[in-house]
């Protein structure tokens, strides 16, 4: 009789337990738009957050219409659960832990492609494509291995994901990412589309990003957990959930500091995420020794697969979603067929290679992860084929540039009342906007098309330029040009520049956004502004070293102010009249 009694309760602590596992998966959203949002630029910052906000609300629409049928539905032929409406016609009998819980881990695997694609992809898009993962992708492929299907009755072992969410999430974030396209001034090119440079655009808020890391790994003690069904079981399940991505994180930061000659923060916090993921299919069945072997396989894996798809895929992932998704949650599942023990508590059955197992559950492991990649990718791609032809998936270059916080939502910034500086490589960009002159090199453009790509204004008559005297010239440039006016203008010699990043809207119109209903003055694009001092150096050579550096062949692609410095000093001393004054200012 105390057995029993004993029994009861240690259910229904585990039943409890289970269900608070699922609130710290649900918590686990935070982290993640926290470290997209990080590694992201400013002017995105709503968007993250809206994307990992409505991912868990959308899902949880499709989830309760297919999704939770798709997954635990009575099984059909090994292929799918049957669809089902329980919630509705049976919710007293309905199994309602098991739905939150199933529910939480759909979210995680439809949030992670929102990273690979950030700063570019259209909003109504990412609604639709993650519906489309909520709905049918992963229902189907997690039911194969957890459901009863038959990954599952051929022995094949996920314990918590590696393979059925962080491959699948990660796969899908890689795909997409390529069919997307690179942001603006990611890559440098040649002529005959090779990548010549792989420019770097750093997160705007890596304490934002560390503090995701942070609730992520507390959130993965219940992604892993949640489904142990004994004290010790947990308890073993916690030190490899901890062991893995410590070792993942101190190997990537060797690594990085003997490769890079520093210790890379942004890349050692992927790296304790690549350890998380990689330890969440065998976090059951390893013990201590095969967990520092699992993550500190991830800390290079996670270097290395940042890399590769820079330098060898050039597919441009924000995030390093796919590093430490992808190919970690394809190495977690891997490591299963290696590292399984029966020392680990409450296993009893699976034994890998590397203690004694033979390739058994290795084969079985291999032939799970091809399988699902196999579906993940023809629906996935199907996915986004049909939606790229229906709804687009990128946002125009115009929208990007300016990003997609105005453009999407109306919102002028995430951080009103802060002041931002963009120091990312916008500069390098190309802007693309719907004010092409036909001609974008200067040396042939025609003297009208010159003008209207950068007007001068106040430009001082040909006699006082040519006379001895001080000239100040203001050059209002687009961040993208920066960098080439401040070369020519060394090349001329001019030794002394004042730079302020400014804002302002000249072409392209500021536009009067809505917060709450109420009007917000007009949206400003960021601007830079060179001041130069010049008496011996000729005006008009700064002028027009200033005007070729700055065309690009668009209208609006900059302004120049001349004033002359010795009219302004008479009429302040009063060597000249009053009403000269109106010429200069």
């Amino acid at each position: 009789m105390t057995e029993e009694i004993l029994m009861a309760v240690d259910g229904e602590l585990f039943g409890v337990w289970f269900l608070i596992g699922a609130a710290l998966v649900f918590w686990m959203q935070a982290g993640f738009a926290m470290v997209e949002a990080g590694f992201t630029r400013a002017k995105n910052t709503g968007n993250i957050l809206m994307k990992n906000l409505m991912d868990f609300c959308i899902g949880t629409v499709m989830f309760i219409l297919i999704g939770f049928g798709l997954l635990l539905g009575e099984d059909l032929m090994g292929l799918i659960g049957k669809p089902g409406f329980d919630i509705f016609t049976s919710y007293a009998d309905f199994d309602w832990s098991n739905f939150v819980f199933n529910l939480v881990f759909c979210a995680t695997t439809a949030t992670i492609v929102s990273g690979a694609m950030a700063e570019r992809t259209k909003f109504l898009s990412y609604c639709i494509y993650s519906g489309a993962i909520s709905a049918l992708i992963y229902p189907i492929e997690a039911h194969w291995i957890w459901g009863g299907g038959w990954l599952a009755q051929m022995g094949f072992h996920d314990f918590a994901g590696s393979c059925a969410i962080h491959m699948v999430g990660g796969l899908s974030a890689l795909i997409g990412a390529k069919i997307l396209g690179p942001r603006i001034g990611k890559f440098s090119r040649d002529a005959s589309g090779k990548v010549t440079k792989v420019n770097a655009f750093p997160g705007h808020n890596l304490p934002l990003g560390c503090l995701g890391v942070f609730i992520l790994w507390l959130g993965w003690y219940g992604f892993n957990g949640a489904a142990a069904t004994s004290v010790a079981q947990l308890g073993s399940i916690f030190v490899t959930t901890t062991i893995a991505p410590a070792v993942a994180t101190v190997v990537c930061m060797i690594f990085t500091w003997i490769r890079f000659g520093k210790p890379d923060v942004s890349m050692c916090l992927n790296a304790s995420l690549a350890g998380l993921v990689a330890i969440t299919a065998p976090c059951d069945v390893a013990d201590a020794f095969g967990s520092i072997i699992i993550g500190a396989v991830a800390g290079v894996l996670v270097v290395f697969g940042v890399w590769f798809l820079d330098y060898v895929l050039a597919v441009d992932d924000p995030v390093g979603a796919v590093a430490v998704h992808f190919m970690n949650g394809v190495w977690g599942t891997l490591a299963v067929g290696l590292f399984a023990t029966t020392s680990a508590p409450g296993n009893d059955t699976f034994v890998g290679l590397f203690y004694g197992g033979g390739f058994d559950l290795l084969g079985k492991q291999i032939i799970g992860v091809v399988s699902v990649c196999a579906w993940t990718a023809v629906t996935i791609t199907i996915a986004f084929f049909i939606i790229n032809a229906t709804a687009g998936l990128r946002v125009t270059a115009e929208e990007e540039i300016v990003g997609l916080d105005s453009c999407e939502h109306g919102l002028p910034s995430a951080y009103a009342g802060f002041s931002i500086m963009d120091i990312s490589n916008t500069m390098t960009m190309e802007v693309n906007e719907n004010t092409d002159l036909g001609n974008a090199e200067y040396e042939s453009a025609s003297a009208v098309q010159k003008n209207a790509a950068v007007k001068v204004v106040k430009m001082p008559d040909a006699a006082a330029v040519s006379a001895a005297g001080i000239f100040k010239v203001v050059i209002i440039s687009k961040l993208s040009r920066y960098e080439k006016v401040k070369k020519v203008m060394n090349d001329l010699g001019v030794t002394g520049m004042t730079v302020t990043q400014v804002m302002g809207c000249g072409i392209q119109k500021g536009a009067g956004e809505m917060y709450r209903g109420v009007e917000m003055d007009a949206t400003l694009l960021p601007k830079v502004k060179i001041e130069v001092v010049v008496s011996k150096i000729p005006v008009d050579s700064v002028i027009e070293a200033a005007k070729k550096a700055l065309y690009t062949g668009h209208i609006g692609d900059g302004k120049i102010f001349v004033y002359n410095v010795d009219k302004v000093v008479k009429i302040r001393t009063g060597e000249e009249d009053f009403a000269a004054l109106q010429d200069v200012e």
